[in-house]
């Protein structure tokens, strides 16, 4: 295997158990934020939910500098990165996420984008419950995509 690809492995999984980290995080500030409905809970979670979809948009960003020549350009560069994942490229790389988790991905982006345009008394557990109660699923099946992945290219 040659010396970008373990590089490229190497930095991905050190960004994946980031995601785990920051999903344990997510769990113990909702916990604690039901029991207590004390807002400081909220806005460590809607940090930790923002933090998680951005640990997964660097491996992303990863990924298209490795094998895409960079990272797309244009307002909305961020979508067109995640469409890059759901594609595979002939002869370069296969696809590094499904359609079906680039669609359930699209909400935690929405929810980055609110994190960083509000003020966090704006936010929402209605708004934010849902994100946590799908993280145990979608983490799953982000894991398990992003690790066959991983083992097509150590291969």
């Amino acid at each position: 295997m040659n010396r970008k690809n373990l590089t490229l492995i190497s930095r991905i999984e050190s960004e994946l158990q980031n995601l785990d980290l920051l999903k344990e995080k997510i769990f113990r500030g909702w916990e604690k934020c039901l029991i207590s409905s004390d807002s400081f809970y909220l806005d460590s979670v809607a940090l930790n939910l923002h933090g998680y979809y951005s640990a997964l948009e660097r491996i992303f960003v990863i990924i298209a500098r490795t094998f895409n020549g960079g990272i797309p350009n244009g307002t909305f560069w961020y979508h067109e990165l995640r469409v890059q994942m759901e594609t595979a490229i002939k002869k370069i790389r296969p696809a590094v996420i499904t359609d079906d988790l680039c669609q359930k991905l699209d909400e935690h982006r929405a929810f980055r984008h609110i994190v960083r345009n509000v003020y966090s008394f704006s936010f929402s557990a209605a708004r934010i419950e849902p994100l946590v109660s799908h993280l145990s699923e979608l983490s799953k099946q982000l894991d398990s995509e992003i690790r066959k992945f991983l083992k097509i290219i150590e291969e």
